[in-house]
């Protein structure tokens, strides 16, 4: 194209004076069909508003063949004397390739939305973008204030203001909405540039905005920020039901409007899951939740059991293993939504309004656990490819956090059975102490710990406090806690001083350590515990307990004087190095010694040495048994969710009165026997129980002449009488008898043999200054 230039003069009125060579030129008219018509009569279109406000811009022209003339033009006012326009100059010249042609198609063929306003919000043109946005022509919305063209009022607020904010302060901003455009029933994220626009003079003469819509990596943010925090809300507790409700609060409403997690019977259970999900699949419901009040959507109520037929959403995603979509229409889809709103009370739909349905199986570790299943209704997207995977990941993240919380749940009942059984179920009948005990599993994630606790029966009418704790939570901790409760027993049986029966003790947990790493080269593993081993006498109403890195027992006394005993605390069992010691101390009829784990006291939030002070507080309250005694314990000192297990032994101390226990020393003369023997004898008859002397004076004989002949002095006899009657004779001697069998033609030998027949049970025991040997009998009267 020819580079020439035209030259046109119009009055004020528009009409044309002059017409130059160039013009003819350019569009073959000549001056004399042009002057004295109105210019706007040789436009093939009408000009934009820009052009015309700013006297600038591109115009499109009709040559004399009737083509289109396009040319960018410039207009240059001629004023009269009073300075107001008496015309214009108006010259023009065709675009080059990179002038107002080029960018106007830009401009309407942009992706984008753009549009531009006058300063009072009037639309002055749209690109083509724009137009399908606000959904019609752009001869609609020219000239129109904007916040008539839309029906979202508080988006029209915002928008409006940020135009007006760019028209008066001249400056560019960026808004961010997310709002629904005119032409889509769905809201969209939206970005948008103003910007402002002027003429040479500098003159802010209109606003531009390019708008664009940014939905995609708006949902995909959304997506990611779902994801992000599953992983912060979902699994907080080990516990299936709340972690499968953390899931459902997740999804409603902002990823469905109705969702619900349903579990295999087996997952809730003991039972090993199945191999195969094949055709009708029956699962428990345990979480629902709706973004409508009442969850009417919910046909199968919470706890409840339903039968998921074969063609169901749910039982094809359970057997595919992966996420299945369905949606209004499909005939699965309707046969399943016609199935559950068949169930519904009359004027009742359970579905009305769904129209699309996803369904993820719970997977964790290669095992199938259940399926959850989102519905929308009132939002308007169907769900697609990318929901599917957003919901198989959250799907996946929920499954393994319920298949922790089910192993957790088994391990915890596991451990809790086993505990139970090791722990002593009815503490035996004694009469040395009464006692009340309590035991309070954790129920904290670190599980069931190894707490526990006893009350053994010893020789002489004593009696064996013991509490301890082994290190660690969960089967291996209540295994061991076994052990060491039996090894405790044995050891007591075999009537061992406290600080002695824990140093055996200390040597078995080395060696339960050893055992269990064999393979270790002869490194000892962990395996540590604490005992707290106490043994009252209600005849000398003495106290003795050591202790193996355990906390001290309290004592209230009857006055309602509380202390701890002052215990040298050995080292924890298994650590060796250092000894025991024993602390002996005597305490009143009616003294309430407390033992328990550090459960009761210790925690990383409390002060140790407060927590001491609130249990010897709550020892002193009034109440009428022990057991009030120990849920007042408990209620004071603990805290509302222990860190730990706790176990509490309450005893409080009787005592054996002089009326009730006799003593003779015996001369080491077998001559002596006898008057010792009618001693007994007359001591039976003083206490109304002449019904035992024949088993009495026999097991007196064999025990008295045993001492003078086989122990040293000095030698005694006692009697106590308890629940049982108790024949004691202690010597100087440590060397301990042992039954044998005699055979025909032996002299001795059969003494012991007869005590063990003719009494209840016998036994011996070491003492500081030799040994005594001991024999029970029933008072109740013997069978022969």
């Amino acid at each position: 194209m020819e580079h020439v230039s035209a030259t046109a003069v119009t009055d004020a009125a528009g009409i044309v004076t002059g017409w130059s060579e160039g013009a003819r030129r350019l569009t073959g008219r000549t001056a004399e069909e042009v002057v004295g018509r109105a210019a706007r009569a040789l436009l093939a279109e009408d000009p934009p508003g820009p052009a015309v406000a700013a006297l600038k811009g591109t115009v499109v022209l009709r040559r004399s063949d009737g083509s289109p003339l396009t040319l960018a033009v410039e207009a240059c006012p001629v004023l009269s004397g009073d300075g107001t326009p008496a015309g214009y100059v108006i010259t023009g010249r065709p675009p080059g390739p990179d002038e107002p042609t080029l960018a106007g198609r830009a401009f309407q063929q942009a992706s984008m939305s753009m549009s531009v306003f006058d300063p009072r919000q009037h639309y002055l043109r749209l690109n083509d973008a724009a137009c399908r946005v606000m959904g019609v022509p752009e001869d609609a919305l020219l000239g129109r204030y904007f916040p008539d063209t839309v029906e979202d009022a508080e988006h029209s607020r915002g928008f409006l203001a940020h135009l007006r904010q760019v028209a008066e302060t001249g400056m560019p901003v960026r808004y961010e909405s997310f709002t629904g455009a005119p032409s889509s029933n769905r809201e969209h994220a939206w970005s948008f540039d103003m910007w402002p626009v002027r003429d040479d003079t500098g003159e802010l003469t209109g606003v531009a905005l390019a708008g664009f819509d940014s939905s995609e990596q708006h949902w995909a943010r959304q997506r990611l920020a779902l994801l992000n925090e599953a992983a912060a809300s979902i699994g907080s507790t080990l516990d299936v039901v709340r972690t499968a409700e953390e899931l459902i609060e997740l999804l409603v409403p902002r990823y469905a409007d109705f969702a619900s997690v349903d579990l295999l019977e087996w997952v809730l259970g003991a039972d090993e899951p199945p191999t195969v999900l094949e055709g009708d699949i029956v699962l428990r419901r345990v979480a629902h939740g709706s973004a409508f009040e009442g969850t009417p959507e919910a046909a199968v109520h919470l706890g409840e059991t339903d039968v998921y037929p074969g063609f169901s959403p749910p039982a094809r995603a359970l057997r595919q293993g992966r996420a299945a979509i369905s949606q209004a229409g499909e005939p699965d889809f309707m046969r399943w939504v016609a199935e559950r709103n068949a169930r519904a009370p009359a004027g009742r739909s359970y579905r009305k309004g769904v129209h699309s349905m996803l369904a993820v199986p719970l997977k964790a570790r290669g095992t199938t656990l259940g399926v959850v299943v989102a519905v929308r209704i009132a939002h308007p997207d169907d769900y697609g490819s990318d929901d599917a995977a957003v919901g198989e990941e959250l799907a996946s993240r929920a499954a393994v956090c319920i298949d922790n919380a089910r192993r957790f749940a088994r391990e915890r009942s596991t451990a809790l059975a086993l505990q139970n059984s090791l722990l002593p179920r009815g503490l035996p009948g004694q009469a040395a102490v009464e006692v009340a005990h309590r035991y309070l599993p954790c129920g904290s994630l670190a599980g069931i710990g190894g707490d526990w606790f006893d009350v053994i029966p010893l020789s002489g009418s004593r009696v064996a406090l013991v509490v301890g704790d082994v290190v660690g939570h969960g089967i291996p901790s209540s295994a061991t806690m076994g052990r060491l409760c039996t090894a405790v027993r044995t050891l007591a049986d075999v009537d061992l001083p406290p600080d002695e029966l824990l140093t055996h003790l200390d040597d078995l947990v080395t060696h339960l350590a050893s055992d269990d790493r064999p393979d270790e080269g002869g490194e000892v593993a962990e395996l540590g515990a604490t005992c707290l081993y106490a043994v009252y006498d209600p005849v000398s109403r003495r106290l003795t307990a050591a202790a193996a890195g355990h906390p001290p027992p309290a004592v209230v006394l009857p006055d309602g004087t509380t202390r701890l005993v002052p215990l040298s605390a050995g080292p924890p069992l298994g650590v060796g190095g250092l000894p025991f010691e024993a602390t002996e101390i005597e305490l009143p009829e009616g003294a309430v010694v407390a033992l328990y784990t550090d459960g009761l006291i210790e925690d990383r939030d409390r002060d140790i040495d407060h927590a001491t002070d609130e249990l010897c507080r709550a020892l002193t309250a009034r109440t009428d048994t022990l057991d009030e005694l120990c849920d007042t314990i408990l209620k004071a000192v603990l805290p509302e969710e222990p860190g730990d297990d706790v176990a509490l032994l309450l005893a409080r101390t009787r005592a054996l009165g002089a009326d009730r226990v006799a003593t003779w020393d015996v001369e080491p003369d077998p001559a002596h026997v006898a008057a010792t023997r009618q001693a007994a004898n007359e001591q039976l008859a003083a206490w109304g129980l002449q019904e035992a002397s024949f088993v009495t004076e026999l097991v007196v004989s064999e025990l008295v002449t045993n001492a003078i002949r086989y122990g040293e002095p000095p030698i005694q006899l006692r009697l106590i009488r308890d629940r049982t009657l108790i024949c004691e004779v202690s010597d100087g001697s440590s060397t301990s008898p042992h039954l044998r069998r005699a055979h025909a033609f032996d002299e001795g030998g059969r003494g012991l043999l007869l005590v063990a027949q003719l009494t209840q049970r016998w036994g011996s025991r070491q003492t500081g200054s030799g040994k005594t040997i001991w024999a029970e009998q029933s008072l109740e009267p013997p069978e022969f």
